[in-house]
């Protein structure tokens, strides 16, 4: 958090009703000063909404939100010290790029020599050097999406909104951006709130991110927190690949009765005849199916009690397959250190 301790952003039970709709359901949570943290979830859980009421697009039903200690209850956007890029880069066509990324300061009266010197230097910081004469129809999606950035940040507030804005992008790209954008968020030191449904995403940029689901949050905590230690069957089977046991399987692999979360590359596929160690649960079972994913390949195993998916380094090269063989019998080993017990979902 800044100096004086107070978040960026605070909602303290915060409601909003689409008719008999809840899609957001009481929910609280601060973001603080200067941190990347983004919203994640499904379509409808409710995370846009949250972006939309710290915007002030939308009102909430019931409760409060705070932007750095002010409740902006029925503050108009554009009195709210936030800016939000949108997925679709909403640029002006027959505005070239350096008067894009002006428009806000025009709207502010900024003198032209000084709007056109902030808008260099933000066109600068994101690597969009020289380009300040073009129109946006001669532009990537990539670079579209850069000005788009450059003109939010041109206006110097103290919390960016980012709806889905890598969405539109192919995955090299948005890969890149991702890097660029935490890179970018370091060097101006204001508070990200970045809303998105991919969970890749949301693990390679955040400090912190919070899980939504039907509207309310099942979890908040760092990347590696919420993968590896989910705090509901929801957050586990979201987040990452999981294997989900109960019954049989769960008493073998927990220890106890209960529902458990087993991430697949934490199992590790041995010979039918290695003895187990100290605090490994194993599982004996026959190679189902292999599946080569390149950089890792993934074999389903059949044990008793239903099936564990196991990812693998394709440390062999090839298509992994030689020694992962269908039919084959093998040993599967398991710290018991990660085999997460799981709350039900609420």
């Amino acid at each position: 958090m800044g100096g004086n301790g107070v978040p960026a952003v605070a909602f303290e039970a915060v409601s909003r009703l689409f008719g008999e709709v809840r899609a957001v359901d009481r929910v609280s949570f601060e973001i603080a000063d200067g941190e990347f943290f983004s919203m994640l979830g499904p379509s409808g859980s409710g995370k846009t909404t949250c972006l939309r009421l710290i915007a002030g697009f939308e009102q909430p039903s019931s409760g409060r939100v705070l932007v750095h200690g002010e409740d902006v209850s029925g503050v108009p956007p554009y009195a709210r010290d936030v800016n939000t890029v949108f997925q679709d880069y909403a640029l002006f066509p027959h505005m070239s790029v350096g008067e894009n990324v002006e428009y806000g300061l025009m709207i502010r009266k900024v003198p032209r020599a000084d709007r056109q010197r902030q808008a260099e230097e933000m066109l600068a910081l994101v690597k969009l050097d020289g380009l300040y004469g073009r129109k946006p129809s001669q532009l990537s999606g990539g670079q579209r999406q850069r000005v788009a950035l450059a003109r939010a940040l041109v206006n110097h507030p103290r919390v960016l909104l980012l709806d889905e804005p890598l969405g539109a992008l192919d995955l090299k790209l948005r890969e890149n951006m991702q890097h660029e954008l935490k890179s970018i968020q370091r060097q101006v030191g204001i508070t990200f709130v970045y809303v998105t449904h991919d969970q890749g995403e949301a693990l390679a940029m955040s400090d912190r991110l919070a899980v939504f689901n039907h509207g309310r949050i099942e979890q908040i905590g760092t990347p590696a927190e919420v993968y590896d230690h989910p705090a509901s069957e929801f957050v586990a089977g979201f987040v990452g690949q999981t294997n989900l046991v109960d019954g049989y399987l769960g008493q073998r692999l927990g220890g106890f009765p209960g529902r458990y979360a087993v991430r697949p590359e934490r199992i590790r596929i041995t010979t039918p005849d290695t003895l187990p160690e100290g605090g490994v649960a194993i599982l004996d079972g026959v190679i189902r199916n292999t599946t080569y994913l390149g950089a890792t390949v993934r074999v389903v195993v059949a044990v008793e009690g239903g099936e564990i998916t196991v990812v693998e380094q394709n440390l062999q090269g090839g298509d992994g397959s030689a020694s992962r063989a269908s039919g084959t019998e093998v040993r599967l080993m398991v710290e018991r250190r990660h085999v997460q017990a799981l709350a039900e979902s609420a």
